[in-house]
């Protein structure tokens, strides 16, 4: 990709099997790679494959809920490696209940992973992107957010308002020089599908069932979305901002 080498790029829940596999790109491709998340060790682990490939990324373990946790890191990130340029908010957090079981302590849990932690990394890092002349955000959304989910109702909601809130920025940052655009994944083979998958009566059904949902005909795998995010990343996209992409193997096919 092009203009990805030497980039600054965060990317929040980077521990993860997604976050892993989008870490993992960014550093191939020359990028210093900022791995986020609250998992210190997982985190860490991201960071010894990278190095391991020769690449370069430090660790940061922060809670993205934190809006003072999170503007000491993104200092401590400036200090390291130079002001940030990219930005992929991939942190998430799910759990699969009908809404009318659900309990307001739940949504307070889901609303402030996924969003008011990246309304907090949006406020903190922005500045200093708009500071490097300008940059990139990847959102990392939902399909959920596009066609609803039954049984999640309060993470669709907060990815509607990630999709919304992209639409919005990319509006009002495109005269500073900043890209913002979203990826929805559909349902993929990582711990968070696991963890959504338990707390549903029949865990193999659910799972069963979105794959047989999909009309390619398997559950997607972290090193599906990488790619897309990386070219939205780079210099190939600087005329793509305020763009919403589902990949999920055809589950939505939205015009």
């Amino acid at each position: 990709m092009k203009g990805l080498d030497s980039k600054v790029v965060i990317v929040t829940g980077g521990g993860g099997g997604i976050g892993r596999a989008i870490c993992q790109r960014f550093a191939t491709e020359g990028s210093k790679v900022a791995v986020l998340d609250r998992d210190q060790a997982a985190a860490q682990a991201t960071v010894d494959k990278i190095v391991g490939a020769g690449g370069t990324a430090i660790a940061y373990t922060a809670d993205i809920t934190n809006y003072q946790a999170i503007a000491d890191t993104a200092e401590a990130i400036t200090n390291d490696l130079g002001l940030p340029t990219v930005l992929v908010n991939n942190a998430a957090f799910d759990r699969f209940m009908p809404f009318l079981k659900t309990e307001p302590s739940q949504w307070d849990q889901l609303i402030a992973v996924n969003l008011t932690g990246a309304l907090n990394m949006h406020h903190v890092v922005l500045p200093l992107m708009i500071e490097a002349g300008g940059g990139k955000v990847i959102n990392i959304a939902s399909d959920a957010a596009r066609v609803g989910s039954s049984g999640e109702a309060v993470y669709a909601a907060c990815k509607a308002g990630l999709v919304g809130l992209s639409k919005t920025l990319a509006r009002e940052l495109a005269g500073k020089g900043v890209n913002v655009n979203v990826v929805c994944p559909g349902p993929t083979d990582t711990a968070l599908l696991k963890d959504v998958a338990s707390t549903a009566s029949n865990p193999d059904k659910l799972v069963e069932a979105f794959r047989r949902a999909i009309p390619l005909g398997r559950i997607a795998q972290p090193d599906d979305y990488p790619g897309i995010i990386a070219m939205l990343a780079s210099d190939d996209a600087n005329f793509i901002t305020g763009q919403v992409i589902s990949v999920s193997g055809g589950l939505t096919m939205a015009g």
